[in-house]
């Protein structure tokens, strides 16, 4: 029995994510290896080649794998899927993207988001926005899987696999790349950051969103994080918004303020190692699952917090 992982990469050095991922695939058994599929991209899966429990890395060089849209990865990916038992992939946008169409074309059913391998069929996975954990297990020959990052640790380094070059097989025809508009930041990105700090509604608009949170993250070297209220309502950009509509965190520091704490935004962000929450509201859920409470106005107390820093 033999699992492939499908890194993500930016054709130069391998995403974190795939860390975790590494990580969930040695649980299942068997030998670990991992697929770099993309365009001069040597320098990512020599990277991939170090990573601890990896036996092999396979190579796939072509173009038209250069921007890595999902129907040329999904068909690299079926080219090889009949030599192994299970495919998994981060459940990150890309791997959300990619793992379905593999799955519709294998015929099998996905197993989604999973926290935990319990063993080479049987996996957990939250629902009802984590509230209760799903035990699954799949019957199908090839197994296809994606992986909640924050719920395992990132590989180690150290490995020295082989990287074995293999045929590039792609198919695009129908769908192009026309543009990527990248967002830049000094920030930490936020799903691999330490410490991240959010807003929500309460901070009443974008101008005051920035002027009381900026100055916190950068005496904390933090990341910028929302609530879907927040977002919605167009006090940050949906990039950062957190909860189970957004982005999935677990840094060792999640500083909440302004937040009250639906069940939405705890999904994304309850798994965080120490969560601090400041509110004016005793009653807000959010001091249910925070480690330290602060029970005030944080147009108050986060300028005292930044000045005590």
């Amino acid at each position: 029995m033999t699992v492939l992982v499908i890194a993500e990469h930016d054709n130069a050095s391998i995403k974190g994510a795939t860390l975790n991922v590494v990580t969930a695939a040695a649980r299942c058994g068997g030998e670990v290896h991992v697929l770099v599929a993309g365009h001069n991209a040597g320098a990512a899966a020599a990277a991939a080649a170090q990573i601890a429990s990896v036996a092999k890395v396979l190579h796939a060089d072509d173009a038209r794998l250069a921007d890595g849209l999902a129907e040329s990865v999904a068909a690299q990916v079926l080219a090889i899927a009949g030599r192994y038992s299970h495919l998994l992939f981060a459940a990150t946008a890309s791997g959300k993207n990619v793992a379905p169409r593999v799955a519709a074309k294998l015929d099998v059913a996905q197993v989604s988001d999973i926290i935990r391998v319990v063993d080479t069929a049987i996996f957990e996975r939250p629902i009802y926005a984590g509230n209760a954990i799903a035990t699954v297990q799949s019957d199908d020959a090839i197994k296809v899987v994606t992986v909640r990052t924050t719920a395992f640790d990132a590989a180690s380094q150290g490995g020295t696999a082989p990287v074995e070059t293999i045929p590039p097989v792609c198919d695009n025809v129908g769908s192009s790349l026309v543009g990527r508009e990248v967002t830049k930041s000094d920030r930490p990105e936020l799903t691999a950051a330490q410490i991240v700090v959010s807003g929500g509604r309460a901070l009443g608009s974008n101008e005051q969103f920035m002027q009381v949170l900026t100055p916190l993250a950068d005496k904390l070297g933090a990341a910028l994080g929302a609530s879907r209220a927040a977002v919605d309502a167009g006090y940050a950009p949906n990039d950062w918004q957190v909860g189970q509509t957004g982005k999935i965190v677990a840094p060792d520091l999640y500083v909440a303020c302004g937040i009250s704490g639906a069940i939405q935004h705890l999904a994304g962000m309850k798994d965080s190692k120490i969560i601090v929450a400041i509110n004016k509201d005793a009653e807000a859920p959010i001091f249910g699952i925070a480690d330290y409470g602060l029970e005030a106005d944080l147009f108050t107390a986060i300028p005292e917090l930044v000045n005590a820093l």
